[in-house]
């Protein structure tokens, strides 16, 4: 049965149609990511104008037809106004909008992958964390709450606990962190204790607490390097958006 239906979730993608009209993405904690027309929303006085632009969250009143939804109105709480006005916030934003894109579906509940995406934006509002940093814990994060969790506690061969070693090897493909003792002819990111332990915390820790926290420059480095590989072997695909991340960069 068809008819209207109210969502929460946060406005992932806002691509031009027509002349007068948008299609957006919506990122939603009941119904995973829903593509909608959003009629009207290029005029000037449309009532849908200002609530159908990106990072745009709150609730969505659609009205589902046979083929497509349709965008009917909004309450936005936020608009994440400080990002906006941030030149490198606003890519880094497009960036992590366009990783949920491509990580999540269509009528799949979505609530922990909104809920990442929610204050993953609030960090970068808040602009105290390095957004390097920021854009290590969404992916790993983000790919952790979509099944892929990197091992990070114990060695993935031996079974070792990892809190005591110096150092260790992280192979993206077997899925973690290797022993030195078990690393002999595997390649991959070698990483110092601090890394691993923000590793654990990264994966494991309460989302209202995951940017909490700050690391040195060479163990930003070998996030950075863990981070590459590990989004590269399970994310699968590169982002438009990520060019001028490299750029910024």
């Amino acid at each position: 049965m068809y008819g209207k239906v109210t969502v929460t979730g946060m406005i992932i993608s806002s691509v031009p149609m027509g002349e007068f009209d948008r299609r957006v993405t919506i990122l939603t904690k009941e119904k995973g990511k829903i593509s909608a027309f959003a009629k009207g929303a290029r005029r000037p006085t449309g009532n849908l104008t200002g609530c159908s632009q990106m990072f745009s969250f709150g609730q969505f009143v659609l009205y589902e037809g046979k083929d497509s939804y349709n965008l009917e109105s909004a309450d936005v709480s936020t608009s994440f106004v400080d990002v906006r006005e941030d030149l490198n916030a606003i890519y880094y934003g497009m960036y992590f909008c366009e990783f949920a894109l491509h990580l999540t579906r269509e009528n799949v509940k979505a609530k922990e992958e909104l809920n990442l995406l929610y204050v993953t934006m609030r960090a970068l509002e808040k602009g105290q964390m390095d957004k390097k940093l920021i854009r290590v814990a969404f992916e790993l994060r983000f790919l952790t709450e979509g099944g892929e969790m990197p091992e990070s506690h114990r060695c993935l061969k031996c079974g070792k606990e990892m809190k005591e070693e110096e150092h260790a090897l992280f192979n993206a493909k077997e899925g973690g962190l290797i022993c030195m003792d078990c690393s002999g002819g595997r390649t991959g990111v070698p990483v110092c204790r601090s890394t691993v332990y923000a590793l654990q915390f990264i994966v494991s820790s309460p989302l209202q607490s995951l940017y909490s926290f700050n690391v040195q420059e060479n163990v930003l480095k070998e996030l950075e390097a863990v981070r590459q590989t590990y989004s590269k072997t399970y994310a699968g695909t590169s982002f438009k958006s990520e060019e001028m991340l490299d750029i910024l960069q």
